[in-house]
């Protein structure tokens, strides 16, 4: 064998390393190779909320930051508002959603959900000396849910008069100081929230609704979901997704049965 065919055979292999190198970073259909970018607000406490040092905090943080590990991909989060979410989705602003977002056929048409990650459900929320005590006691009642959600329509469903919201904080605030009767939000959060301002706030035992949250891809991106799915379910079964979440909320919230990704 000549030199000429060892320095050819050499090239040959660096080529083909380099070219394997390529189809593997782009098997998961990422917009930076080697950078997974998600979708979040950041101030949608306990889903996504600054900690102390200003950091990005939260239940869909952790969980989203150790999918991306997992992947061997760099975590960027990218803060957006919840009405533009899915149009930035689309646009291919970023590789994925983690905001907190309700699994729906309506939402399934759209785009291709990841396996449900997280389990809850709809509740009223009152202040203390409510007498409101179930969902049908809102009918007439003003009753404020986050704009453009599953909670406004529930609530219009029920016969209450809605106002909307940009923030859930000023929902809540709107509650306690008496400007709303009620209002109707994610069952973790509302808690959460009680609990870390001492509101004067408390949860109707009656869900509204029981939903599975799940993260959010363009559809056409089936690799990027299997990966994601494999990882999440990695994360339940040795214990990983548990310890991040009980920390925050006090409990394990995955679902028993996730509802599976629909791949097209």
């Amino acid at each position: 064998m000549t030199l000429k065919t060892l320095a050819l055979g050499a090239v040959a292999a660096i080529t083909m390393a380099f070219a394997t190198a390529a189809v593997a970073e782009g098997e998961l259909e990422l917009l930076v190779p080697g950078e997974l970018s998600a979708a979040t607000e950041g101030t949608y406490p306990p889903f996504s909320m600054r900690a102390p040092d200003g950091e990005l905090d939260g239940l869909e943080i952790r969980v989203m930051k150790e999918i991306a590990h997992r992947l061997g991909l760099a975590y960027k989060p990218v803060l957006v508002k919840w009405e533009s979410v899915l149009i930035g989705l689309e646009a291919d602003q970023y590789d994925i959603v983690s905001v907190a977002m309700d699994i729906t056929a309506e939402r399934q048409e759209k785009v291709t959900f990841a396996d449900g990650w997280l389990e809850s459900g709809g509740r009223v929320v009152v202040r203390n000396d409510s007498d409101i005590t179930g969902p049908a006691d809102v009918k007439g009642k003003v009753v404020g849910a986050l704009v453009a959600s599953n909670w406004s329509k529930i609530a219009e469903e029920l016969g209450a008069e809605v106002k909307v919201y940009k923030a859930e904080s000023d929902a809540m605030q709107d509650l306690a100081n008496g400007n709303v009767d009620a209002i109707i939000t994610d069952a973790i959060a509302a808690a959460y929230a009680i609990k870390a301002s001492s509101l004067p706030l408390k949860l109707v035992d009656e869900p509204v609704s029981a939903i599975q949250k799940g993260f959010a891809i363009k559809m056409g991106k089936p690799n990027l979901t299997k990966a994601v799915n494999k990882a999440l379910a990695e994360m339940v079964a040795d214990g990983t997704y548990a310890k991040l979440t009980s920390e925050i909320v006090g409990f394990d919230p995955a679902p028993k049965e996730p509802i599976r990704s629909i791949l097209k």
